[in-house]
């Protein structure tokens, strides 16, 4: 096989590097197809369809999933530079999204924003259950304080792919916004992620 660089790798070759396996192997080819298509970014189950195609084993779906760990971090990372503006909802979806893809759970961050929205620090505040964010308010505005946070957009996932907030979204975020208000760090937004969207409880009037 010709030697290629990294960034001339079809997908089915980039599966089959990471797997050290064959490229012709119908394995490679499913998990391609379910990174690319269906998108590993909304939580595909990767190590389920390697499983279910047979032949590759527990070291190398742990392979696979590094992987697929070190991209979303990279992603993250890049997203996330210090010094980012955040001056609407899409901004700091963009920044979350990658961070709560796929996850199973649901994980709450905080944006840190200084007197300009520009980004001080991602903060991740908790994880909770399946349906449910385990947050207070010490936790959060703790670490904003100590980065002398201005302001904060707060944002959590929600893994079923609805972004419509629970009335326990809507009663947490007005209890980080009285706690905001005494500290004297503005909430300026709630950001619920899920899928490929997102939603505003300030855009719909709930906070």
């Amino acid at each position: 096989m010709s030697v290629y660089t990294i960034d001339r790798m079809s997908d089915l070759e980039l599966v089959a590097t990471v797997l050290g396996v064959s490229p012709t192997k119908e394995v490679c080819g499913r998990i391609a197809t379910v990174m690319t298509t269906d998108g590993w970014l909304s939580g595909a189950p990767l190590a389920e369809v390697a499983r279910e195609c047979g032949s590759v084993g527990e070291k190398r779906i742990a392979r696979l999933e590094a992987s697929v760990e070190l991209g979303r971090r990279a992603l993250a990372a890049r997203a996330a530079r210090k010094g980012t503006v955040i001056s609407q909802p899409e901004d700091a979806a963009a920044i979350i999204r990658p961070l709560v893809a796929g996850q199973d759970r649901e994980h709450f961050y905080a944006l840190a924003l200084n007197t300009k929205n520009m980004l001080l620090k991602v903060i991740e505040v908790s994880v909770g259950s399946l349906n449910a964010s385990i947050v207070h308010p010490r936790e959060l505005f703790k670490e904003a304080i100590a980065v002398s946070a201005a302001s904060v957009v707060v944002a959590h996932c929600h893994p079923s792919g609805d972004v419509t907030p629970s009335g326990a979204d809507v009663a947490l975020t007005r209890r980080l916004v009285k706690a905001g208000d005494v500290l004297g760090i503005e909430v300026l937004d709630h950001v619920i992620i899920g899928g490929d969207g997102h939603s505003s409880l300030r855009d719909l009037g709930l906070m």
